[in-house]
């Protein structure tokens, strides 16, 4: 297999592969608890002041198979090495701070204890052009060795995530793995200009800060970008109609005390 690696304080979009990484350990079988139960429609609880529920409550969950664009396997892998942590922490510590590892302008809206299967979390990402897309995730599984999101409809991608850590070597690695897709045609015309290199550099620098979270020394990002699906789905090109980054734009520019929201973040 080739792989290239990012490096810190470099381009971590010029790291792609020919050929996927082999997948994480797997553990034994979950149980029933670690799974979301099925819903038909997300519910939003307690929204927080700073929150904007605008593209999450009364949305269904889009995965890969219901989005647009190519389909894409993406996965961002760091080994902990130099710090004296086992996987097990590594999870617990990131489902309770997990927005707290995010870029700056970026703000993850979720439980205030741990992230549970069932838990719909708000969210709110930083886009090029000073521009924010309001969304949201749902989380539809957790366990001690992980935890992964599904996105609703109108989200930048129509994805399924999965964030992991496991043992080699005695090192602790930790790795999120993305199978998704633009879930519309203009988001898709976004993949190639900014979109795939704004979602590289945001899981980049997301792994780089939870490694130093750790004292992890001589951090590298390794990342791979493999294409599983060249086509486009047609049937899906509607999905526009929900697009978020679109409604979000729409809101704040009719809403002004939206103007300065999250104005004076560090």
């Amino acid at each position: 297999m080739t792989t290239e690696t990012g490096q810190p304080g470099g381009d971590p979009t010029e790291a792609i592969p020919t050929e996927a990484s082999p997948a994480a350990p797997m553990s034994a079988a979950p149980a029933a608890s670690n799974w979301a139960a099925p819903v038909s429609r997300l519910a939003v609880g307690v929204v927080p002041t700073d929150a904007l529920n605008l593209n999450v409550a009364g949305r269904r969950l889009a995965g890969p198979v219901q989005g647009f664009g190519q389909l894409w396997q993406k996965t961002y892998r760091v080994r902990l090495t130099g710090a004296d942590v086992t996987p097990a922490a590594v999870i617990r510590t990131w489902k309770e701070h997990f927005g707290d590892f995010w870029p700056k302008g970026n703000h993850f809206y979720g439980p205030l204890t741990s992230l549970k299967p069932g838990e719909v979390a708000l969210l709110d990402l930083a886009l090029p052009g000073k521009m924010t897309l309001s969304t949201g995730v749902l989380v539809i599984f957790a366990d001690d060795e992980s935890f992964a999101f599904m996105t609703p409809e109108g989200h930048q991608f129509a994805s399924f995530i999965t964030f992991s850590s496991y043992a080699d070597d005695g090192v602790a690695v930790v790795q999120i793995q993305a199978l998704l897709r633009a879930s519309d045609p203009l988001y898709e015309l976004s993949m190639p200009i900014v979109a795939q290199r704004t979602e590289d550099r945001f899981w980049n620098d997301t792994l780089q800060a939870l490694a130093a979270s750790f004292g992890a020394a001589d951090v590298t990002v390794e990342m791979e970008r493999v294409c599983v699906d060249h086509r486009r789905q047609w049937r899906y090109a509607g999905n526009i109609r929900q697009n978020a980054a679109i409604r979000t734009a729409l809101y704040k520019l009719t809403h002004p005390r939206t103007w300065f929201h999250h104005s004076g973040d560090a």
